[in-house]
């Protein structure tokens, strides 16, 4: 059966797509409607709750606003001046997060945006890769390939190599991949159809000084998403 989601834009972009209904015994339309919470009164296509967080070493930055410095929109500061509203993950540390309003759904393109504080200096981009995965049931894991040394071919596959325009002061959609900046995730490219967590895991081998070592998380935001609430 077939839930039937109407299209509603975000800030020009975020996508709710039709996903298949679930449920034992052939459960009808309304049955699963029940069985969803109630959506807050603005539901936001960005992390709602974190799972777990496991810093590395020499993490500690950000950690005083913790968590909702990860939670909700990204606080983008543009290419030549990355963000503090972010939390360092350490060498090797890893954060998991989960999505109670809207999840993601593998539709066209991009599916998943994921915000670190990149930006250009004189000499180039600076990086920190994070490894991404994603869950349904924060489970069973998929992990999107992540080529975190290969700075020659742009680190294709990690997160936290492109700067982040978006932030609620500017305007610019945290949810269009054409203007938010971040890294783009296609769940197609994993074959996975859906997601409700997502897991971002430093890779090990970047800057390790504290207390910012590591990937610096901003936000993470749904592109094309499914409700996992319901509208009153």
């Amino acid at each position: 059966m077939m839930r039937s989601l109407v299209p509603r834009l975000s800030g020009g972009a975020w996508l709710l797509l039709p996903v298949l209904a679930t449920g034992c015994g052939g459960a009808s339309l309304q049955d699963e409607a029940q069985v969803l919470a109630a959506c807050p009164a603005e539901p936001q296509p960005f992390a709602d709750r974190v799972v777990s967080y496991s810093p590395g070493p020499n993490a500690g930055f950000g950690q005083q606003d913790f968590p909702g410095i990860v939670l909700g929109p990204p606080q983008g500061a543009g290419a030549d001046l990355g963000s503090l509203d972010v939390l360092s993950l350490g060498r090797g540390g890893e954060i998991v997060l989960e999505f109670t309003d809207i999840g993601v759904v593998d539709g066209p393109g991009v599916d998943l945006l994921v915000f670190e504080n990149v930006f250009i200096s004189p000499s180039g981009p600076y990086t920190e890769r994070g490894i991404v995965s994603v869950s349904e049931d924060g489970q069973t894991w998929h992990e999107f390939p992540c080529a975190s040394t290969d700075a020659a071919g742009g680190y294709p596959g990690c997160a936290g190599t492109t700067p982040v325009y978006s932030s609620p002061a500017n305007g610019v959609s945290a949810t269009d991949p054409a203007v938010a900046g971040g890294n783009g995730f296609d769940l197609a490219t994993l074959g996975v159809p859906r997601a409700r967590f997502v897991r971002v895991r430093d890779s090990g081998n970047n800057p390790n000084g504290a207390p910012s070592s590591g990937f610096d998380l901003d936000a993470v935001a749904v592109v094309n998403g499914y409700a996992l609430c319901q509208t009153p």
